[in-house]
């Protein structure tokens, strides 16, 4: 009882550690029910399970569906196809990473306040907007008929006649992570603005005092500043290499761009509830964060080494 209650003036308060316990014991119950019971479903995987058939009354075949992720030359090809995708558009993402941070360092130096706030509320609003909705904005833009793109590229001359943008294979990788970005590009720099009022004014003072020009403090003080919180979100995002999202690649999916667009968690998609194969696409989902916790481990030892600190 002495770790959690202390008596002060006649009366028993809680201990400041226990305090603190409490206020994030409800974080530590919403991701012990929404990220540890879940693995619950792994056990799937060890099982010939069909739809309507108890778990337990399904065939036990061990490790039969992961040994088929490498023997059956189908499920290969196809594993092996997702994983590309995957990795490109990880790997399109990563480059991308810096352009969260310059974007707020430019928002921060604009001297309107009201201007700063505008461009920030606008770039922070798509955020909000569902993949279903941004489909219906990108085919009303990229549509063969009526797209306002293909009307004004075959206005100016550029195309002889309407080009298919939405059923293409052809550069699917970069339209993905543009409408990524676009999506996402003011609310990722909202924790980079946050990092930014945490800098000490006086080192701007200082530096004022110095004669030093509003780019040298930026490259000297603001960007060596917002280093530590880049590499943490670096290798955070490094770890979710393999996770690349659902709902995107599986609204904009047909039946010509299928090849390029289908990443790891959509082929799991596609062959759990598309075909009916619950038992393997649960496989695919285990090796696939065996995997995650193996890149976020070694980005994580590699962080220790190249900055001398880790996440944890």
């Amino acid at each position: 009882m002495r770790k959690y209650f202390v008596r002060r003036n006649g009366k028993l308060v809680l201990t400041k550690p226990f305090k603190l316990l409490l206020l994030v014991f409800p974080c530590i119950v919403f991701v012990f029910m929404f990220s540890y019971l879940p693995l619950w479903g792994w056990s799937y995987a060890f099982f010939n399970y069909k739809p309507g058939i108890p778990l337990l009354d399904s065939q036990y075949v061990g490790f039969d569906h992961f040994k088929r992720l490498f023997t059956n030359p189908v499920m290969r090809r196809d594993l092996l196809n997702s994983l590309r995708n995957t990795f490109a558009m990880a790997g399109l993402n990563l480059l991308t990473r810096p352009f969260p941070m310059l974007f707020a360092i430019m928002l921060n130096e604009l001297r309107s306040a009201r201007y700063r706030k505008l461009i920030q509320t606008v770039t922070t609003l798509p955020n909000f907007i569902s993949w279903v909705i941004l489909y219906s904005v990108a085919f009303f833009m990229f549509s063969v008929n009526q797209g306002v793109i293909n009307k004004a590229l075959v206005g100016v001359g550029i195309l002889s006649e309407p080009y298919n943008f939405l059923a293409s294979d052809k550069h699917v990788w970069l339209m993905m992570e543009l409408l990524s970005m676009w999506k996402s590009l003011g609310w990722n720099a909202i924790i980079y603005l946050a990092a930014i009022t945490g800098i000490d004014p006086a080192l701007f003072e200082a530096a004022m005092i110095d004669g030093a020009s509003k780019t040298q403090r930026i490259w000297y003080i603001t960007l060596p500043s917002l280093l530590p919180t880049f590499f943490v979100l670096l290798v955070l995002s490094i770890g979710n290499t393999l996770t690349s999202g659902l709902d995107m690649y599986y609204i904009f999916q047909n039946a010509m761009n299928k090849g390029k667009i289908q990443v790891l968690d959509l082929y799991v998609y596609n062959m759990g509830i598309g075909s009916g194969q619950i038992s393997y696409a649960t496989a695919v989902g285990v090796m696939k964060s065996l995997v995650s916790v193996t890149l976020f481990a070694a980005a994580n030892w590699f962080s220790k080494k190249v900055r001398g600190s880790s996440i944890f």
